[in-house]
């Protein structure tokens, strides 16, 4: 039996502000209190929208501390938007120990779908959608990342990756060396916002041409097995949207 109040779980936009939907409007403005993961980032984000709610704070840092309060008001009654910085919240985010402990408690748990970085990347990527493997963060040791490669170049299925935007030179240089440097990835970068570009080709062509540009992008990367794909390597092929 649920209840209390609810928990919402919120998405909100990648890099374009028109990318919420009416629903997330409605339910933000709804709810009692908003859980972010940074104060800053939480309350330009409703500020933008002209929503005033309180605002509370959850991290890596705090989430187990302040769980069990958000609970007990939630059993009392209170409504709870939770929202991440962009996109779809608890993926590489804050807020699963939070909803965990809301299953564990029969809270009313509702999603409220929108933007997601992961979903936008894969429906340009050209590649079939049947079966892929989300892996999430790869370590930030160069060692640990290397060895997590060389498990996922055995994976016979296009897999996903997200990185800080620090990392997106080193991610695809380890890529080529240990996954191989004709492996065919996919770099989607800035999603949704005027910034953004797609890359396709083999890893060591696409490390060059973002050795070339701006090296700091939000990027989603996607490996595609080279027992799915066989292309010819001209620079048209890599590149067919340059010019």
């Amino acid at each position: 039996m649920l209840m209390g109040g609810t928990l919402h779980i919120v998405s909100m936009p990648i890099g374009n502000y028109d990318d919420i939907t009416m629903r997330a409007v409605g339910v933000l403005k709804g709810v009692d209190e908003v859980i972010c993961e940074e104060f800053r980032e939480g309350k330009r984000l409703l500020n933008h929208y002209g929503i005033d709610k309180p605002v509370r704070r959850i991290n890596e840092h705090n989430e187990k501390k302040e769980t069990p309060q958000i609970i007990r008001e939630l059993k009392g009654g209170k409504n709870f938007a939770l929202i991440s910085d962009c996109g779809t919240p608890v993926f590489a985010d804050p807020g699963g120990y939070l909803i965990k402990e809301a299953v564990s408690s029969n809270i009313k748990l509702v999603p409220v779908p929108g933007a997601s970085s992961i979903m936008s990347a894969l429906v340009v990527s050209g590649i079939s959608m049947e079966r892929f493997i989300y892996y999430g963060f790869l370590s930030p040791k160069r060692e640990m990342r290397r060895k997590e490669l060389l498990s996922i170049k055995e994976i016979d299925m296009p897999v996903i990756l997200l990185d800080t935007p620090y990392r997106l030179i080193s991610l695809l240089e380890d890529v080529a060396d240990v996954v191989g440097k004709e492996t065919y990835l996919i770099v989607c970068m800035d999603i949704t916002s005027e910034r953004e570009e797609v890359l396709r080709g083999r890893a060591d062509k696409i490390v060059e041409k973002i050795k070339g540009g701006e090296r700091k992008r939000e990027f989603v990367l996607i490996i595609q097995p080279k027992s799915k794909l066989k292309f010819k390597c001209s620079a048209k092929t890599l590149f067919p949207h340059f010019r």
